[in-house]
């Protein structure tokens, strides 16, 4: 059996308008999967992606503009490999989410810790209803 999917980030995939944005930070849920804090809002399946996300990375706490290219680059890598396991558990019940992914710590950490941050996030928001 041959995979279909496409692993890729299209911009119907970001979350750019500021009303979202708002509205995740607004009215979210969060937790936090070190070095990540993710706020999330599940919303009506109207939309054209499933999920939605954005990355922040704070400029008090990562000072250079390119470390936190890096950390924003890790984390948009980990999520386009791993998006698949929620999008199909949220259209399977017929649901969207938005999502935003804030750094949280003050150093860069390696990929493979930032893979299991992912896994843990898909995860959790995975298992939640």
């Amino acid at each position: 059996m041959v995979n279909k999917r496409k692993y890729s980030f299209p911009k119907e995939e970001r979350l750019s308008w500021k009303r979202h944005i708002d509205q995740v930070f607004g009215e979210g849920q969060s937790f936090v999967a070190f070095p990540l804090r993710v706020v999330y809002l599940p919303v009506e399946s109207s939309l054209s992606a499933p999920v939605s996300m954005l990355v922040s990375v704070s400029k008090k706490r990562i000072k250079r503009a390119v470390g936190r290219n890096y950390i924003k680059r890790q984390v948009r890598e980990t999520w386009r490999v791993r998006k698949y396991e929620l999008a199909d558990a949220l259209v399977a019940r017929n649901q969207s989410m938005f999502l935003a992914f804030l750094y949280i710590d003050k150093k860069l950490h390696p990929f493979a810790e930032m893979e299991k941050a992912m896994a843990k996030v898909v995860k959790i928001l995975r298992d939640k209803r």
